[in-house]
């Protein structure tokens, strides 16, 4: 293995199963075994440098520095992403296409899914006050499927809600998996692909009537900056990564309902709290429970950073998870403590849960105001709305998993109406 000698390495021949087994924990666990936020290891047969923290992180997000194109592995791009998706983009093209995300996710449309969702948790009431249980994170991904499919103008059977809510999510947790879960993820992509092109052909062959200024009719008719249209199959990717990453809220929302069973306290806040006491909850649920573990990006051009050398080519992995935990960032980072955020100084560089940056020109998820929104209308629903009890499950989530959620996905018993 080639090292670059002024970085501490593992010396290991590879690291991908450790990487996998290790999951959120990997770049943390070598962080203090190297005392160092920077390392050299070998990923998935290739040189890779691994760092964290706030420091690392305003140069991970700098383009003149990184860039995104041949980061992404494959197993990546063929479930979570989708191939040469606006992840995998740089430069005038990517900023030409983030463009278009940012236009479907302002501010008031961000309101109209929050109100969307609003609605769909309390036409569920009823049926859950019949039922003998709920599973919160069952109920999520179909209401957030139904939710953005109807916001976004994308027709969606009743019948088919829960098989298009399964694809989406089984594309979520199949990054970090191997065998058969990873298979199916890829099944699901291929599916959802499927169907979405089916959608974009007959909104432009007039078969299917699409609004303006829907996320269906402004994806399928968007131009590029040489003036032609996305092809179908590009144009059905750049939609699914606008729908799905709505419906990956769910894991949000099951982590928001473990902390307001496990900080009852802080519930107690809400039940008589403000907005930005909601805010808060919210940013140290994501800050806190894991989510997204790190992101990768290539060395776009020579350079050095403090005295250690990155070569052009090289890939490079931010922990995420960990810098949202970096003690030198958040005081006491394993206590879950929604105050912090009073005083935080609202920085794109220490507060990562769903990349940093500017989401406006760079490869932060143009969607955190969604979650905000829509998770916001979903706290009010679980604090304001309803009373439930927990019935004994396994709450328990690991660290070794990448993505992660509480094993019995968080069920609710003798659900009634406040």
């Amino acid at each position: 293995m080639v090292t670059n000698q002024s970085l501490p390495h593992d010396d290991s021949l590879d690291n991908s199963l450790a990487l996998l087994r290790e999951g959120y924990l990997f770049i943390e666990n070598r962080v203090k075994r190297y005392e160092s936020d920077i390392f050299e290891a070998r990923v998935l047969g290739k040189n890779a440098i691994c760092m964290r923290g706030e420091e690392a992180a305003k140069v991970f997000y700098d383009p003149e520095k990184f860039q995104r194109k041949g980061a992404a592995p494959k197993r990546v791009q063929e479930t979570l992403f989708g191939k040469n998706g606006i992840q995998t983009m740089d430069g005038e093209a990517h900023l030409h296409r983030k463009l278009l995300f940012m236009s479907l996710l302002t501010p008031p449309n961000q309101q109209q899914l929050a109100k969307l969702t609003r609605e769909h948790w309390e036409s569920a009431l009823e049926r859950w006050e019949n039922a003998e249980r709920i599973v919160l994170f069952e109920e999520a991904k179909n209401i957030l499927t139904n939710v953005v499919c109807q916001w976004a103008g994308v027709p969606l059977a009743e019948s088919e809600i829960t098989d298009r809510a399964n694809d989406f999510i089984s594309m979520i947790y199949a990054f970090g998996k191997v065998g058969p879960e990873h298979w199916q993820g890829r099944r699901a992509r291929n599916r959802a692909e499927v169907w979405i092109r089916g959608v974009i052909d007959n909104v432009r062959t007039g078969k299917l009537q699409s609004e303006k200024g829907t996320a269906l009719y402004e994806m399928a008719f968007f131009k590029q900056p040489d003036g032609t249209q996305l092809d179908t199959q590009m144009a059905a990717v750049e939609l699914i990564n606008v729908l799905r990453p709505i419906v990956a809220n769910a894991t949000f929302i099951t982590f928001a309902a473990l902390a307001l069973y496990q900080y009852r306290d802080e519930k107690e806040k809400l039940e008589t709290g403000t907005s930005d006491d909601m805010e808060r909850f919210i940013h140290e649920v994501r800050r806190f429970y894991p989510f997204g573990p790190f992101v990768g990006a290539k060395v776009r051009n020579d350079f050095n950073w403090k005295n250690f050398q990155f070569k052009k080519g090289t890939v490079v992995f931010l922990d995420m998870y960990g810098t949202n935990h970096d003690p030198r960032l958040w005081e006491k980072p394993n206590e879950f403590k929604p105050s912090r955020f009073k005083d935080w100084n609202g920085s794109l560089y220490n507060f990562i849960p769903q990349g940093g940056g500017d989401p406006a020109k760079g490869h932060r998820c143009p969607g955190e105001g969604v979650t905000l929104e829509v998770m916001k209308a979903t706290l009010e629903f679980l604090v304001k709305r309803i009373n439930y009890d927990i019935p004994n499950q396994d709450l328990n989530y690991s660290l070794d998993e990448m993505p992660t959620l509480p094993k019995s996905g968080f069920e609710m018993s003798n659900i009634r109406r406040r």
